[in-house]
């Protein structure tokens, strides 16, 4: 007993509380002044930038790709590239079988040479015709000739046999020709007549022919537009994708053959919450992290804003006037350039997924004008 009263400790010899302990507690309030300290720092970065950063991790790589397909239908006799091929503006991408629109211009120019010889062959006649219009014309002349000498030998030979000069038989024969030469200029003035419509005739034929030749150019510039387009050349610069062509297949005019991907004219489209566009405006400078390239920070800026929501532009937009209604935040699509070398767009692929950083700082004084604005209307409203 003796000796276990002997190992108690003294007093001053207990165990001191940590809390109480003067090191600890200084340590303690070390860390509570710099959480102090970062929470203020944090604040103040968040009142003057973090707040204006408006961000989305649903945005994604897009591009303008062609559609490739031919104007006309046939078969496909040859193909020039291959899946993921890069090509250039009018590289030969297929051919269609030329043989058919071939037939067809030299069709269309076998009626032209058809038309041009018709109306070569009636311009002759329409020549011809004019000669007989010259000769019905002295035809014409020389009855009226004779007429008129008729005419004024009845004028002479009237008063003769009327003072008894001369007999009346003389006169009965003049005036028998008198009428002859009458009915001769009838009928010179009706093969004039004749003759004239006939020219008329002709030069009708003749405008017929070159209409009809009109009709074969026509016919030709289309056989010829037909024949250009059985070669497919790219429209843009870029890579094939999608491609389903092959040598032997049929396909219809429309038909898709391939796509052509712009990949240097790359942009991101991102959708914003509506609530996130508030300030943003374009121009404004973006920062960018694409998925695949780990721990690369790429920037680009804000190129446009849709004029609606994507629910909008849907097949079936949505009707809220229905009774049942639950808000649901829409989102908006931004159309964001990359700003990035030729080099590191080339890395990218259309459908790739990116986060996107949008600094909305240079609209507050926007934001802050219009909240003016309306301060002064509610104003002049009371």
């Amino acid at each position: 007993m003796e000796q276990d009263q002997d190992m108690a400790p003294e007093p001053s010899e207990q165990r001191i509380p940590p809390l109480k302990r003067r090191g600890v507690r200084l340590v303690l309030l070390g860390i509570v002044i710099v959480l102090a300290i970062l929470a203020v720092v944090w604040f103040i970065q968040y009142q003057t930038v973090g707040k204006y950063m408006q961000s989305t991790d649903d945005a994604y790589i897009q591009a303008d790709s062609v559609t490739v397909a031919p104007k006309i239908s046939g078969y496909v006799d040859e193909v020039f590239v291959d899946e993921n091929e890069t090509v250039k503006k009018g590289d030969p991408l297929a051919r269609i079988d030329p043989r058919d629109y071939e037939a067809s211009a030299e069709q269309a120019q076998a009626q032209i040479d058809v038309s041009r010889a018709n109306a070569a062959g009636v311009r002759a006649q329409v020549s011809e015709q004019q000669a007989a219009v010259n000769s019905a014309k002295a035809s014409l002349a020389a009855a009226q000739a004779d007429f008129d000498f008729a005419r004024s030998e009845v004028s002479r030979y009237e008063p003769l046999v009327a003072t008894g000069a001369e007999p009346k038989q003389i006169l009965s024969q003049k005036r028998n020709q008198l009428q002859q030469s009458l009915a001769q200029v009838a009928s010179a003035r009706a093969e004039l007549t004749a003759a004239r419509r006939r020219v008329a005739t002709l030069e009708a034929q003749v405008r017929q022919a070159q209409a009809q030749g009109e009709a074969g150019e026509a016919q030709l510039s289309q056989a010829n537009v037909n024949l250009g387009s059985t070669l497919l050349e790219a429209s843009i610069d870029g890579r094939i994708g999608n491609k389903t062509v092959r040598v032997g297949q049929f396909v219809q005019s429309g038909t898709r053959m391939m796509s052509i991907v712009p990949v240097k004219q790359i942009y991101i489209k991102a959708n914003f919450k509506e609530t996130q566009l508030g300030m943003m405006r374009p121009g404004q400078p973006v920062t960018i992290e694409v998925d695949a390239l780990k721990g690369i920070e790429l920037h680009g800026h804000v190129e446009s804003i849709a004029p609606g929501t994507g629910a909008q532009f849907s097949l079936l937009p949505p009707e809220n006037a229905t009774g049942n209604f639950t808000k649901i935040v829409q989102r908006i699509p931004v159309r964001i350039a990359v700003d990035a070398s030729e080099d590191t767009k080339a890395l990218f692929v259309p459908g790739m997924s990116v986060e996107v950083t949008v600094d909305t700082r240079s609209a507050e004084g926007e934001l802050n004008d219009v909240q003016a604005d309306e301060a002064q209307r509610s104003q002049a409203r009371n």
